[in-house]
């Protein structure tokens, strides 16, 4: 069924249309809703595994984020796509950016998002910080009508997302203060939705501004706020920390959190490089590495590397995630959609492939079904893409690299170098580019 139909049939069509008048008003919890698990899905801006302490991190500061990870579990290997947009198509709908990505920061308005699909299994929906699927003022609705109940988010292409920000807030212009701040704005959004909702089952999509540098794409330089010059990284990347702990401590307070599984990633690797001013009629960029282990590690934004797409995956739920686990599945980023479908007792749509695979076991502790490899692409570009295993990586233009000896993928091994070993598993990895390109699922 097309998503209209798929709308109408789950009632999501009259729900959603009730908000429009009236986005603030939620159907009390059922006994049966009662029994459904809350979810917080934290996705930073432009934050790989290096920043994070729990990743061997020393950089920066994130303590909520490392208590999140020694009281739940850490997984090594979730892959996003290089670049943001291409990464929050694939988690929201579940699928790979050949089937649904074609132009940068847009959404198909046919595809099904988890919005919906937690919607029609009685989920409240709320986003709030980043959305870059349009822009919202052609289309203020846009958020609502794939499935976000309640959202606000700056203006992207319109205004800043720290000082002075622009935001839509459920479809309607607010413009800030000078001395306002975004991270701050969307974290209370986020928060006043959780406590207006606590008495049923919701999704919090805390969609986070940081820790992207300022908008360089404005007709006039953002504000620079009270400090008197933009933030670095590092600022960004601690004070990202405090917020997740403001958020958690809000959990804490309702006496929620033993029924939220949060979930916190990232939507692409750390940036090599990092807007510091503007002068002269120019924004400043300047390379900065953080430190894991000792050693510098240069950001990988923007490259399929694992620099760009390897990116931090905590779960965390009191008493269901065993505390202090670290796995080492494979996490693809369509995976999301699917795992919080089985969460909520939802259902998947059926008239269309979903390439994404539930990890709901693994958050549990259990086995679960880990899948054998991962895709990604360079946001729609078929041709520079990869699929994967833990150790082995293929490239479609034929580049092979085994990446506990080659992490940094200095040395290709391509076919007419093959030995025998090498040879068995490029034929395996060119199957599931195969089976990709005739539609079939892993």
């Amino acid at each position: 069924m097309d998503r209209r139909t798929f709308l109408k049939h789950t009632g999501l069509a009259a729900a959603s249309f009730a908000l429009q008048g009236c986005t603030n008003s939620f159907a009390p919890r059922t006994r049966a809703a009662a029994d459904k698990p809350n979810i917080v899905f934290i996705m930073a801006d432009d934050v790989g595994q290096p920043v994070l302490g729990c990743y061997g991190g020393t950089s920066y500061k994130t303590p909520n984020l490392d208590r999140l990870a020694r009281t739940g579990m850490r997984f090594n290997h979730c892959y996003s796509s290089p670049v943001c947009a291409p990464s929050r198509v694939k988690l929201m709908t579940g699928r790979y950016g050949f089937r649904n990505y074609k132009k940068w920061g847009h959404i198909p308005p046919d595809e099904i998002t988890f919005g919906h699909l937690l919607q029609s299994a009685g989920y409240a929906t709320a986003i709030a910080g980043k959305w870059q699927m349009c822009l919202q003022k052609n289309d203020p609705d846009h958020i609502t009508k794939m499935g976000f109940q309640q959202n606000c988010v700056f203006g992207w292409h319109e205004g800043p997302r720290y000082y002075a920000p622009l935001i839509y807030e459920n479809g309607k212009l607010r413009q800030e203060p000078e001395d306002k701040y975004g991270p701050d704005i969307f974290c209370q959004f986020i928060t006043d939705f959780i406590k207006r909702n606590k008495d049923r089952p919701f999704l919090a999509y805390y969609s986070m501004a940081v820790c992207h540098a300022i908008s360089n794409d404005l007709p006039s330089p953002p504000p620079t706020g009270p400090l008197g010059r933009y933030q670095t990284y590092k600022e960004l990347a601690e004070y990202m920390d405090k917020l997740i702990g403001r958020l958690v401590s809000t959990l804490d307070e309702l006496g929620l959190r033993e029924n939220t599984l949060i979930l916190f990633t990232g939507d692409n690797g750390t940036p090599p490089e990092f807007i510091t001013k503007f002068v002269d009629g120019k924004y400043v960029e300047e390379p900065f590495v953080s430190m894991v282990a000792g050693k510098p590690v240069i950001g990988g934004k923007g490259r399929l590397t694992d620099a760009g797409t390897r990116v931090p995956l905590i779960a965390n739920w009191p008493g269901i995630t065993p505390a202090g686990r670290v796995s080492d599945d494979l996490i693809d980023f369509s995976d999301f959609m699917p795992t919080f479908v089985e969460l909520a007792g939802g259902k998947l749509p059926t008239d269309r492939v979903i390439d994404g695979q539930s990890f709901l076991s693994q958050i549990k502790g259990q086995n679960g079904n880990p899948r054998e490899w991962a895709y990604c692409q360079d946001e729609g570009d078929e041709d520079r893409a990869w699929v994967r295993t833990r150790r082995w990586k293929l490239y479609r233009d034929g580049r092979l690299y085994n990446m506990e000896n080659d992490p940094l993928e200095k040395s290709p091994i391509l076919p007419d170098a093959d030995n025998a070993e090498n040879s068995a598993v490029r034929k395996e990895l060119l199957k599931v580019f195969e089976s990709l390109k005739k539609g079939s699922l892993h």
